[in-house]
């Protein structure tokens, strides 16, 4: 008599692994609340300036420089109003998305060029991984911030031109790890494997490579949002970033700065927004770089059984 093996039941098995994932953020309380602040600022950067970009674009001169916490000219004035009687907190909502949106493209683009020229650089020939390296080479020879002031000044100051300065200069960071990650994974069993049973080399690096270089740049990616956060800001600030009507973080930052001694709220409340989303991805930088080492993944999961 022949008896079927049963059929596993595959239909649970995203709801676990989610629930696996919550277990172990959970295990982590800082990593936790930074997931949370994180999920509220993407939030806001999805859907605030649907709801309030007319709110953050109407003057309002009675409520010019109105301080926090004064709710007399509406909850939008919680954090004080700006020098034209704008609400600060519906402006800061709105500029989320133009400061996610160019820190997640320039992060994107970045390590999408960047991990394509680390695998080539890793696994063609050695004459092509060095022209790659000495490209990665001369972007790394200017200062970041010293090349994006060169070509925003010569450019248009945009979100596309400054996405695409931003990419550029993070490039290597990516090339550079890639390629390393890939001279180590090719030598092992598996990959050797592969190649004698006839795999192609795309199949090879995309297949068996990509996937075990992938954990190490999405830790780099989550710090590097950050880095690329602060950058913005800076460019912002010195006021070759985004230009008004368009608003960020580091512009609001920027306009503030000549009230800072009679009214501190216009920069300080945008700088706030700054530093907790920077710490927020450190902090989950942290915790994704322990979730996804199956070495130290033991720590979060007995973490999370016990509470």
């Amino acid at each position: 008599m022949i008896v079927s093996a049963p059929v596993p039941d595959t239909n649970h098995r995203p709801a676990q692994r989610l629930f696996t994932v919550l277990r172990m953020l959970w295990a982590d309380k800082f990593a936790f609340c930074a997931a949370l602040f994180l999920l509220v600022i993407f939030a806001c950067a999805l859907l605030g300036p649907a709801a309030l970009s007319e709110a953050a674009s109407q003057v309002n001169l009675r409520g010019r420089n109105a301080p926090p916490f004064s709710l007399e000219n509406g909850w939008q004035f919680l954090l004080g109003g700006d020098a034209l009687g704008r609400p600060l907190l519906a402006r800061i909502i709105v500029a989320a998305q133009n400061t996610i949106m160019v820190a997640a493209g320039a992060v994107a683009c970045s390590m999408v060029i960047g991990t394509t020229l680390g695998l080539i650089a890793g696994y063609a020939g050695r004459r092509v991984g060095q022209v790659i390296m000495r490209l990665a080479d001369i972007i790394m020879s200017f200062p970041s911030l010293l090349l994006a002031v060169i070509v925003l000044y010569i450019l248009a100051p945009s979100v596309g031109n400054l996405i695409i300065v931003l990419a550029i200069t993070r490039i290597p960071i990516y090339l550079r790890t890639t390629r390393a990650e890939v001279l180590e994974i090719r030598e092992r069993m598996f990959v050797q494997a592969a190649r004698v049973m006839g795999a192609s080399t795309p199949r090879i690096v995309f297949r068996h490579i990509l996937p075990v270089i992938v954990p190490t740049l999405m830790t780099i990616a989550t710090l590097d949002f950050a880095f690329v956060m602060l950058a913005e800001s800076s460019l912002s600030f010195l006021g070759i970033g985004i230009q008004p009507p368009e608003i960020t973080w580091g512009l609001m930052v920027s306009q503030g700065r000549s009230y800072l001694t009679t009214a501190w709220w216009l920069a300080f409340w945008p700088g706030l927004a700054i530093i907790l989303t920077t710490l927020s991805l450190n902090l989950l930088s942290n915790w994704l770089r322990t979730a996804l080492d199956p070495v130290q993944r033991w720590r979060l999961e007995l973490g999370g059984k016990k509470t």
